[in-house]
């Protein structure tokens, strides 16, 4: 007699529209006096569709950002529509290896503890999905995953030339233990290129390793990370640059204070006297959720003329009701380095960002948050702004999630 086991499978599809509205008014750059503020509305769409059985799992996401009358073509209506930007946000699939081991291939995303080198980043509408390989090895208290990625133009006959401000070649070992229920490790190495010229194959290595750390105990948590940069820039130079963040969060009733500072080093030294490059590269880390919700500081090689930032941070969170919060964070600005092209005064300002947050349903949230930046003279003259006036920034986001289908 012949006994069969029956193999189950599961198909579900999701969706996701966000849409937000948003004041700008010195959002991401300082507001210049006579500048009048923008307002406007961006939408993303986004419809994954998800196959999985014991040892095969399918995601295909499909997605579509606008921003709502982007579109100058007349209409008899009256109404105009925007220009389409449908895109395949992700396509992999991942085939079980073994008991405890998964290989994905595809289009996907790569989210890594507090998203500080690989991250969504989704705060802009788009988000990043990486072409790659990963292996992901998962045990009872420990976890790896092993992944690399390389970038092409096209189906070239020859050379391999590419942007040499984006990354050609992405490989990375993570590797997370939890050491007790309280206490967990992280230990991660990223080796990143870039090509030296958009006509030469010569390629450039960084080097990226370092751990995170987290530890919770009753209504205490803290987290902390260090990263140290080494190898080459994109210039051939010399690299050694750090990566420094710690946070600390206690827990009363229904308010929950915390202290945080991060550091990323800078240079000193610029142009023909810069023996080695200080300024550290955040890789694909999500930039949004780090150093201020207004979004100065992105490119640290533009915005801080390769200073580095230090950023000193006291937040609060108070939760109203289970499914309402509001989260105030204050942040202060420090140069981490000065140098010929900085300003000497390393002090760049404040900024408090004020957010509040509505979970109305499972699939549905509603968010709100008002920034303003105070800004020294040092950093008006790095962004090149003499007569400023008050920057803030206003926005209102509405996220909707549903489960559309399941079988």
């Amino acid at each position: 007699m012949t006994i069969s086991t029956p193999v189950f499978a599961q198909f579900k599809v999701d969706g996701q529209f966000r849409n937000r509205f948003e004041l700008r008014d010195g959002y991401r750059k300082l507001a210049a006096e006579g500048a009048a503020p923008a307002a406007f509305i961006s939408q993303r769409t986004r419809v994954s569709f998800n196959y999985e059985t014991e040892g095969l799992k399918v995601k295909f996401t499909t997605q579509d950002v606008r921003v709502w009358g982007d579109e100058q073509l007349t209409s008899s209506t009256g109404v105009l529509g925007d220009y389409a930007s449908l895109e395949l946000f992700e396509a992999f699939v991942e085939i079980r290896t073994g008991t405890a081991g998964w290989l994905s291939v595809g289009r996907q995303q790569l989210v890594y503890d507090n998203q500080r080198i690989l991250g969504a980043r989704n705060w802009n509408q788009n988000g990043i999905a990486y072409d790659a390989i990963v292996y992901r090895w998962q045990a009872e208290n420990r976890e790896f995953h092993l992944g690399t990625s390389w970038n092409s133009t096209g189906e070239n006959t020859s050379d391999n030339f590419f942007d040499p401000t984006q990354i050609k070649s992405l490989s990375y070992i993570w590797a997370q233990s939890s050491l007790s229920v309280s206490w967990s490790l992280t230990l991660s190495h990223v080796a990143s290129a870039v090509t030296k010229s958009e006509t030469e194959n010569t390629l450039y290595f960084r080097q990226t390793t370092g751990i995170y750390s987290t530890y919770e105990k009753g209504n205490l948590s803290l987290s902390a990370n260090i990263y140290y940069q080494f190898g080459k820039n994109q210039s051939g130079k010399n690299v050694s640059a750090v990566l420094f963040d710690a946070e600390s969060k206690y827990k009363l009733g229904k308010l929950s204070p915390g202290i945080g500072l991060s550091y990323l080093s800078g240079n000193s030294k610029t142009g023909s006297s810069q023996q080695t490059d200080h300024l550290f590269d955040v890789l694909y880390g999500a930039r949004h959720r780090f150093f201020g919700g207004i979004d100065y500081f992105r490119s640290f090689d533009s915005h801080t003329n390769q200073g580095g930032l230090v950023d000193y941070y006291f937040f609060f969170d108070h939760k109203f009701t289970k499914n309402t919060s509001l989260k105030n964070t204050s942040h202060y600005y420090q140069l981490a380095q000065t140098n010929p092209t900085t300003p000497n005064d390393r002090n760049l300002g404040y900024e408090n960002d004020l957010v509040l947050k509505h979970q109305f349903a499972s699939w549905g949230a509603l968010e709100s948050g008002y920034l303003f930046y105070l800004p020294t003279c040092s950093l008006k003259t790095i962004q090149g702004i003499d007569d400023d006036k008050f920057s803030h920034f206003l926005y209102v986001q509405l996220t909707v999630s549903p489960s559309l289908f399941k079988n």
